[in-house]
């Protein structure tokens, strides 16, 4: 089979077929994919959300006939916004999720993949935006969430995971790494113009953007480094309030609200 869907709450995608490789991103649940090449047991998938590419182990997901991934894509997509505390029943197994999964329900909000029922629990809400403060409100309830490179989850994100899965939970597709969401949105020319939920990137002295954030005003901006932190924002970049000095040079802002 060509095609797939992660049914477990978490599945870690790697740079290479091994587990010893670093993980560059995850997929959760109900991501659905397109199978690229095949190495043993390891699979190149290609993320229908976001286009991303990965390897992951062929025990971790659910197969998917042509047609039924074709009938899964054009369904209406939902999302969850809370952390672990909605659940798929799926036969005796609680599978407890992760905020931010692609959800696609029928009305006894019951999904079936190859005939087996797998039935949500908890709270959905469909992909749409309705306003910002809602946005920063999800975002904040990452606060102090560990940095893990490649994660997407309340048990560790990277800066761009962290803006990836907060803005998908308010019905915005982001793209999965920093410098991708970078080529997104209108550009703003001066941190002055820039309003709440506008994404601020910055870059190494290479000139290469390596970090996203969130604005929450003019003046702060709430990100991904080390942990889900709020620190102080000025046209020179991000003011660590902990190490009492700049880390992260500002390139440019981004509206894609």
């Amino acid at each position: 089979m060509e095609f797939g869907i992660c049914t477990l709450a978490v599945i870690p995608v790697r740079t290479e077929p091994s587990d010893r490789s670093e993980m560059s991103t995850q997929l959760l649940f109900g991501d659905l994919f397109e199978i690229q090449e095949i190495s043993g047991p390891w699979l190149l998938i290609k993320n229908y959300f976001d286009g991303y590419e990965g390897w992951i182990d062929f025990k971790q997901i659910s197969f998917l006939e042509k047609e039924m991934y074709n009938s899964l894509i054009d369904k209406p997509l939902y999302v969850n916004r809370h952390h672990f505390q909605d659940y798929i029943a799926h036969g005796a197994a609680k599978i407890h999720l992760p905020a931010g999964c692609s959800i696609i329900m029928n009305e006894e909000e019951q999904l079936k993949i190859n005939e087996e029922p797998f039935i949500f629990h908890g709270s959905l809400f469909s992909f749409t935006f309705n306003n910002v403060r809602e946005l920063i409100a999800t975002a904040e309830g990452y606060l102090s969430c560990p940095y893990l490179w490649g994660g997407k989850t309340f048990m560790g994100l990277d800066c761009s995971g962290f803006t990836q899965v907060v803005y998908k939970q308010h019905g915005i597709k982001l793209l999965r790494d920093a410098v991708q969401q970078a080529s997104q949105g209108g550009l703003i020319n001066l941190l002055s113009e820039g309003e709440t939920g506008d994404l601020a990137f910055f870059d190494h002295d290479d000139g290469i953007i390596a970090h996203v954030g969130i604005l929450l005003d003019q003046s702060h901006v709430i990100h991904c480094s080390g942990k889900v932190r709020i620190d102080p924002i000025d046209h020179y970049g991000i003011y660590n309030t902990d190490l009492k000095k700049y880390t992260h040079a500002l390139r440019l802002i981004r509206r894609v609200l």
